[in-house]
C-alpha cells in the first residue's frame, strides 16, 4: 500500500480553515497576487476571527500569502524562479534515492509500486486528481526506500510548496498516461539494477512534467484573468 501524502485531516477550527483556504489558493479561487482583508475571507470561511488568522499565519510561514501591513494579506505570486529551484532540489533527491533503491539487497517498496504502475492499459485510473495522488506517493516511496530520513523530510516539504502547479501536470489525459508509461519505464529500470538507466529516466521525466506544468499554468493564469 502506498503511503499517502495529502494534507492530514483537519482536527481544529484553525486546520479546518487552513485546509479550505489552501484548496481556495490551490483551485485559484484566490488568484496569486490577489489581496484580501481577513473579514472579507471570513465570508467564506465559517471560523472566527482567532483560528482565521492562525490558519493565514501558517499559509504566510509555509510561503503561499504574505502579510501586508494596514491593509491585509496577499496570495504570494508564483515565482517560477522558485519552482525551478524546487524542482531541481527534487530531481537531486530522487535521482540519489532512485539510485541506492538499484543498488540495495533488499527491495521490499518495489512489489507495492508495480501493483499500482506495471498494469494493463484497462487497468489504469483516468482520474487526473487519482493520479495525481499516486504520482506524489510513487515519488515520496522512491525516496522513503532510500532510507536517508532527512531527504525524506525535505522531498516532503518540496511536494508540498510545488503542489500548487504540480497537480495541474495531470489535467490532460495524454500526460496521464505519459506518466503510467514513464513510471513503468522508471520501475522496471530499478528493478533490473539498471541505476544509470533509471536515474537517467527519472530525471528526464521529472524535467518533463516541470515543463508542462509551467506551460499550464502560464495559460490558465491568462484565461482566469480574461475572465475577471
Amino acid at each position: 500500500m502506498i503511503p499517502s501524502v495529502s494534507t492530514p485531516e483537519p482536527v481544529t477550527l484553525a486546520d479546518q480553515a487552513y485546509a479550505q483556504i489552501k484548496r481556495m489558493i490551490f483551485e485559484f479561487a484566490l488568484m496569486p497576487g490577489d489581496r484580501f482583508s481577513e473579514s472579507e475571507l471570513a465570508q467564506g470561511v465559517a471560523v472566527s476571527r482567532t483560528p482565521l488568522r492562525q490558519a493565514l499565519q501558517r499559509l504566510e510561514r509555509e510561503g503561499f500569502l504574505r502579510v501586508m501591513p494596514k491593509i491585509g494579506w496577499q496570495v504570494a505570486p508564483l515565482d517560477f524562479d522558485v519552482f525551478d529551484e524546487l524542482y531541481d532540489l527534487r530531481v537531486l533527491i530522487e535521482c540519489h534515492s532512485a539510485r541506492q533503491l538499484a543498488t540495495a539487497e533488499q527491495r521490499p517498496g518495489l512489489a507495492a509500486l508495480a501493483e499500482v504502475w506495471l498494469v494493463p492499459a484497462a487497468e489504469r485510473l483516468t482520474d487526473g486528481a487519482e493520479v495525481g495522488l499516486l504520482d506524489e506517493g510513487f515519488h515520496a516511496q522512491l525516496v522513503a526506500a532510500g532510507g536517508n530520513r532527512e531527504m525524506a523530510r525535505v522531498h516532503h516539504e518540496i511536494t508540498e510548496r510545488i503542489r500548487i502547479i504540480r497537480r495541474l501536470d495531470f489535467t490532460k489525459p495524454a500526460r496521464v498516461e505519459a506518466t503510467y508509461d514513464e513510471h513503468a519505464r522508471i520501475l522496471r529500470a530499478i528493478t533490473r539494477r539498471r541505476a544509470d538507466d533509471a536515474v537517467s529516466l527519472l530525471k528526464a521525466h521529472v524535467e518533463q512534467s516541470k515543463l508542462e506544468v509551467r506551460h499550464i499554468t502560464l495559460d490558465m493564469l491568462h484565461r482566469a484573468r480574461q475572465r475577471g
